[in-house]
């Protein structure tokens, strides 16, 4: 049999398709390992496949939205000096450079101006002393089923069941309340104290909290027309035969910020007693403006 000659080029041509198969596959290959690879980094979570936080930006679908406020405003400002005046009329006494400092307020030490703000101011006269403390704090809920608005009602119930309250009613989208013992950050320079004890109650081992100079619809009650949430709590403390003082505190929630003033009168013992209503409608009145602002 005659053999054929050896060609090649024909060789090269007949190897040449199957080469150019094999690279096809090898992309076609890639294309869809890449495609895959890109489908999973959309899936919710990042590159180390930590879940993503569902509050961060844009709520996800089936998620509950943020809270309406995402900052809080400065408080020792937010008081006006007309204000200030009529709360603590010794300071009308002082130095003008003193009473310029009464007026500035001392900001309260917080962590995160973001989440908790404060501001209080102090006045002294020669039988009778003002202090008025303002607290806000921005609630915010890492649960993601649980919306910021919810989140702060739990705060706000666990403070007014501290008050010795009713718990608030239970909304159709709030879970149960739960007490919890949220901490006010005291201003700058004073003394952290444990909170005080609705009217009736014991308040330390050197004074008792009382009802007295309190007249009917004076007690610690629930109020209506303030934020979506709000009560007062009226406390009488009498610290020896030194002094006595009264504190009323209005607490009040607008969607997920809380805020808390506690407006004090102490005297000496041969003052008469602070008057409850006076300071309650004193406390009321600002706790109004603070919440309009927060409407602005």
């Amino acid at each position: 049999m005659q053999r054929k000659a050896y060609d090649p080029g024909r060789a090269e041509r007949s190897a040449r398709p199957r080469a150019t198969l094999t690279t096809a596959a090898l992309a076609a290959a890639v294309v869809t390992a890449l495609g895959a690879g890109l489908a999973g980094c959309s899936s919710g979570t990042n590159g180390a496949g930590v879940a993503a936080d569902a509050k961060a930006g844009a709520a996800a679908p089936g998620s509950v939205p943020p809270g309406r406020y995402s900052t809080l405003f400065e408080p020792c400002g937010s008081v006006q000096q007309p204000t200030l005046e009529d709360l603590l009329p010794g300071a009308a006494e002082l130095p003008d450079d003193q009473r310029e400092k009464v007026y500035a307020g001392r900001p309260a030490v917080t962590y995160d101006n973001g989440r908790r703000v404060g501001c209080s101011w102090k006045a002294d006269g020669p039988d009778t002393s003002h202090e008025l403390t303002l607290d806000l704090e921005r609630v915010v809920s890492y649960d993601p089923a649980v919306s910021d608005d919810d989140r702060a009602q739990q705060v706000y119930s666990g403070k007014q069941i501290a008050a010795a309250l009713p718990a608030p009613a239970q909304t159709a989208t709030s879970p149960t309340p739960t007490v919890t013992s949220a901490t006010t950050v005291p201003p700058s320079g004073a003394a952290s104290s444990p909170p005080a004890s609705p009217s009736g109650s014991t308040a330390s081992a050197s004074g008792t909290g009382t009802a007295s100079g309190t007249g009917t619809g004076l007690e610690p009650r629930v109020l209506e027309g303030l934020g979506h949430a709000a009560f007062l709590n009226d406390v009488l403390t009498e610290a020896g035969s030194a002094s006595r003082q009264r504190t009323v505190s209005v607490v009040f929630r607008t969607s997920n910020v809380i805020v808390t003033v506690e407006y004090t009168e102490q005297v000496t013992a041969t003052a008469e007693l602070p008057d409850s209503k006076e300071l309650q409608e004193k406390a009321q009145s600002l706790a109004r403006q603070l919440a309009d602002r927060l409407e602005d």
